[in-house]
């Protein structure tokens, strides 16, 4: 068995995972803390968009901005020697572009159910709003967020569609998992196309148990707490909670 396409998926895949967790928390945060709701319902479709797309469609996008003869592509190309399309750097691309709504829809949902008790306490103690994000919502959020990052990894290691139109189906290069599937079944050779298929459905039942792993109940509500905490909120502001946790002793 030829196993340069799992080592062109997972490295695929592990790449796009970090843009897409910096992109996707990035752009959670800004459109967590948007004011304007039509401003946020409209950039909130946009980045879902790929979602929904079918993939060869995001592929045929991806081509319009990446092509040799598109201004991108041929900025890369006269600037930095480098040709985009039909490349492991487009399997990257396609990757991300397709797993980043997954990471973003994930990471601003886990955003928005952050106890606001928390973050309004943070800022009667004058923190600011970076580092409330960083010091409050992101610790609290952070299973949410990785899940996101773990779904983010199993959907950029199964993509098919937009990498076979802006990477190819290049062996040794560009063939990923997906298409080395399709290659092979393509050429009527099922037994080789068998481990291959194992192989990505045991990283996919992985990726689920580890997603269920992370959602399982942990106190957050409790840590959150603690972390506050740190920064000067003391639960003496809650004379009847106190009390009460008194007479439970008695």
């Amino acid at each position: 068995m030829d196993w340069s396409p799992v080592v062109i998926s997972l490295k695929t895949a592990a790449v796009s995972m970090v843009i897409t967790f910096l992109l996707g928390v990035w752009a959670a945060g800004r459109v967590a803390m948007a004011k304007s709701p039509g401003c946020k319902a409209v950039v909130d479709g946009l980045l879902t968009l790929p979602m929904v797309l079918p993939p060869t469609v995001a592929g045929f996008f991806l081509l319009l901005i990446f092509g040799v003869k598109r201004p991108l592509g041929r900025m890369f190309l006269e600037i930095f020697g480098v040709k985009l399309v039909f490349s492991w750097a487009a399997a990257v691309i396609t990757a991300t572009a397709i797993s980043f709504p997954l990471m973003y829809r994930a990471a601003r949902g886990a955003f928005e159910q952050v106890d606001q008790n928390l973050i309004h306490a943070a800022r009667t103690l004058g923190l600011g709003e970076r580092r409330i994000f960083w010091a409050v919502i992101m610790p609290n959020a952070m299973p949410g967020v990785l899940s996101g990052a773990i779904l983010a990894f199993a959907r950029g290691l199964g993509e098919f569609g937009a990498t076979s139109m802006l990477a190819g189906n290049i062996a040794g290069e560009t063939r990923t998992l997906p298409l080395a599937i399709y290659s092979e079944v393509a050429a009527g050779s099922f037994k080789t196309a068998y481990p291959y298929v194992w192989i990505i459905v045991a990283i996919s039942f992985a990726a689920v148990a580890v997603m269920n792993a992370l959602a399982a109940p942990r106190g957050q509500k409790g840590r959150g707490k603690r972390r506050i905490r740190r920064f000067g909120w003391l639960e003496k502001d809650k004379p009847g909670e106190k009390g009460h946790e008194s007479s439970g002793r008695d």
